[in-house]
């Protein structure tokens, strides 16, 4: 299947003027996103549309991971499908950080097992130039699996907010450097340190796609939108926030421009959160690695929280899971808004009835 197609991408309409959409701003994790009081702690779960769930497995059978990206009706339903088990206060779009990189030519693909594989990994200035500039009709497949969620979404639990999703600038250049996943991302320092104008020129190609790929998803229909930037943390506060803070800012700005409520998550950023705070989140996304109390007071009373609980305690027994999630919405209370979220995705072998236990435990968890 062609990610590229050969229809232009139509003109967009505002989400509030899109047909059978409601008002959504009074939902619990739009109010949360925006530090307001809520009915309940407003819960949704990275990874929560993805192989945990059986019936994600079954559409996904014989289709490969970008192809799954590039359907509008797989994303649809996909990211349907644990709104549907759970009840979640939030859809996560489904799609994958390199997704927009392969919408414009560049040649990868995921490998299973390994993950992002790149054919010719970026070295030069030339590699960068040879990257074409994303624009709405290299996705406007993403356009029509947004329009067909909003309208989904809103008959759902009175109403359901769609998040938008995309890679950050500095974990979607790894990918492309390195020529696929790096625990140390040598090459990726490398460049950075040893040749910065070809750094500044590759990491300004990224945030104008990473902005443009969540800008298609707000104006077709998508309340809120998260920044992944998943590998920041092999980062110093001092080198990230002089390589890379400047163009996650870019891409937070263009889409502050928009109006919707933006999230900022890395892993393994307990150092950086106040940066990624200052580069233009509404909200911090917080991994399990930090207590949320403490990541709390690094982020400050102008911005919100998201997390944290380890997604390793979805394993636990019940009452030991809920135990911690009852302390992590108790810590949440202090700051300016909190979303329940686990500290990074969903692990494939988690047991769905009791990310489901969890979800209850959370809406129903009292706040006063």
């Amino acid at each position: 299947m062609s990610l590229r197609r050969a229809t232009m991408c139509p003109k967009l309409t505002p989400p509030e003027k899109l047909p059978g959409v409601g008002d959504l701003s009074q939902t619990a994790l739009l109010k949360a996103l925006r530090g307001e009081p809520v009915p309940h702690t407003p819960v949704w779960f990275m990874r929560q549309a993805g192989r945990s769930l059986p019936e994600y497995l079954a559409v996904r059978e014989g289709v490969a991971m970008l192809d799954a990206c590039a359907d509008p009706e797989l994303i649809v339903e996909i990211t349907l499908q644990p709104v549907r088990r759970y009840g979640v206060d939030a859809a996560i779009f489904f799609s994958d950080i390199v997704l927009p990189l392969k919408a414009v030519g560049v040649d990868l693909d995921i490998v299973p097992g390994t993950g992002p594989v790149v054919a010719k990994p970026v070295a030069t200035l030339a590699d960068v130039e040879a990257i074409p500039d994303l624009t709405p009709e290299h996705v406007s497949f993403i356009t029509e699996a947004v329009r067909g969620l909003v309208g989904e979404l809103a008959g759902v639990n009175g109403g359901t907010p769609l998040i938008g999703f995309a890679g950050a600038p500095f974990t979607v250049a790894s990918y492309l450097v390195e020529g696929g996943p790096s625990k140390e991302h040598a090459r990726t320092k490398a460049l950075m340190f040893g040749a910065p104008e070809v750094w500044e020129a590759l990491m300004r190609k990224i945030a104008g796609i990473s902005a443009t790929f969540l800008q298609v998803q707000v104006e077709a229909g998508a309340s809120a939108v998260q920044l992944f930037d998943s590998w920041a943390g092999a980062l110093t506060p001092a080198d990230y926030e002089r390589f890379v803070m400047p163009h996650s800012a870019d891409v937070l700005g263009r889409i502050g421009d928009l109006g919707v409520p933006r999230i900022h998550f890395g892993v393994g950023t307990s150092n950086l959160l106040d940066l990624m705070g200052r580069a233009g989140a509404d909200v911090v996304g917080v991994d399990w690695r930090t207590p949320l109390d403490r990541a709390i007071e690094v982020v400050g009373p102008t911005r919100g929280v998201q997390g944290n609980l380890d997604p390793t305690l979805v394993f636990a027994p019940t009452d030991v899971m809920t135990a911690r999630a009852a302390e992590i919405i108790d810590a949440g209370r202090a700051a300016r808004g909190h979303v329940f979220n686990l500290g990074h995705g969903v692990i494939p072998s988690t047991d769905p009835d009791q990310l489901a236990r969890l979800t209850e435990f959370v809406q129903s968890y009292p706040l006063a």
